[in-house]
This record gives structure tokens, C-alpha cells and sequence, in this order.
């Protein structure tokens, strides 16, 4: 590949993996935390009900986590193209 078409598959893939975890993010954070909080009040967690965990505490960890995993697939798709250092 020439390095035009090697940058271009490189973002493509950079972008995809952006928009899977936004959306996994976006899922957690307003689907656990407003849309299906009613369902998730049902169980409880730490003493608290699991849809207001979620809304308060559930979607900053999962981004966290996300970020971890962002950075780890980052390296990877690096690694693969050679933009590593």
C-alpha cells in the first residue's frame, strides 16, 4: 500500500472504532440511565437502585473504561500501520 491508502485505512478503521464505543458510551449513560431506569430500579446495588447508580455513577466508569480500551485498540491499529513509535 502507499502511504496515502495506508493513512486513509488508518483512520477508517480509527473512526469506526470512535463511533463503536460512542455508542456503547451513549448506551450505557442515556439508555441504563434515563430510558430504562424504570426497569433497572427493580435491582438494587450497593443499597442504591441500579438505574440511579447507572445515571450517576455506572456511565463515568464505563467511559473510563472505555478510554482504556480505546487506548489499547489505538495501540494495536499503530502497531499495524506503523505509526508506532
Amino acid at each position: 500500500m502507499t502511504d496515502k491508502q495506508n493513512a486513509i485505512a488508518y483512520w477508517k478503521k480509527n473512526v469506526k472504532y470512535l463511533v463503536i464505543l460512542l455508542t456503547i458510551w451513549f448506551v450505557v449513560s442515556f439508555g441504563a440511565g434515563i430510558l430504562f431506569k424504570d426497569e433497572l430500579n427493580t435491582i438494587k446495588m450497593g443499597g442504591f437502585k441500579l438505574g440511579f447508580w447507572f445515571a450517576q455513577q455506572g456511565s463515568i466508569y464505563v467511559f473510563v473504561i472505555l478510554i482504556f480500551v480505546y487506548i489499547r485498540l489505538m495501540n494495536k491499529l499503530d502497531k499495524k500501520y506503523g505509526f508506532d513509535e
